[in-house]
């Protein structure tokens, strides 16, 4: 389990993760819930962007996770939003939703979770869950953020952009998609 703190702030991050996709010929689409496009836009501050970011999905809805990212209905009817397969199929949902040509984005980034001020689905205040996929899988991170809502947003969009560089630091090795 993750804890969002990092001693890097978001947009040096978004930077970092900006400059790798560019070097490694990726592309990313971002789903997002809780953050509300602020994964997106800390990338599009960044110059350079439009090389790598095919683009976002604000899915705040509930049920439209289900309708444009393909999130199982009955996951979500068991669950609720703030479950960690709702947030691998929201990563694996906007890689497709980004296809472009006939290829997804390389990387699909996603968040889920609850930034307050109630507890939402039995889920607490603070409990978000960030998803990155690839055509080689997916991985999702527990993170529990603590302070206020806007707090607890920042804090989700700077932990999905941490786990995105962490994977694109792993991935360097792997030769580029043909995208």
């Amino acid at each position: 389990m993750a804890h969002a703190t990092s001693s890097v702030d978001g947009e040096d991050v978004a930077a970092e993760v900006v400059r790798a996709l560019t070097a490694a010929r990726r592309t990313i689409a971002v789903a997002e819930s809780l953050t509300g496009g602020a994964v997106t836009a800390a990338l599009v501050d960044v110059p350079g962007a439009s090389a790598v970011l095919r683009g976002g999905v604000v899915a705040y809805a509930t049920p439209l996770k289900a309708s444009l990212l393909g999130v199982d209905a009955d996951l979500l009817a068991a669950h609720g939003a703030v479950h960690p397969l709702v947030a691998e199929q929201m990563a694996r949902g906007v890689r497709e939703a980004a296809e472009i040509e006939g290829a997804p984005a390389d990387y699909g980034l996603a968040t889920t979770g609850v930034a307050g001020p109630d507890p939402q689905d039995g889920a607490p205040v603070g409990l978000v869950f960030v998803a990155i996929a690839d055509a080689e899988g997916c991985e999702v991170r527990e993170v529990h953020a603590s302070g206020d809502r806007s707090a607890i947003r920042a804090a989700t969009a700077r932990a999905a952009l941490e786990l995105l560089a962490e994977r694109l630091a792993a991935d360097e090795t792997r030769p580029p998609s043909s995208t």
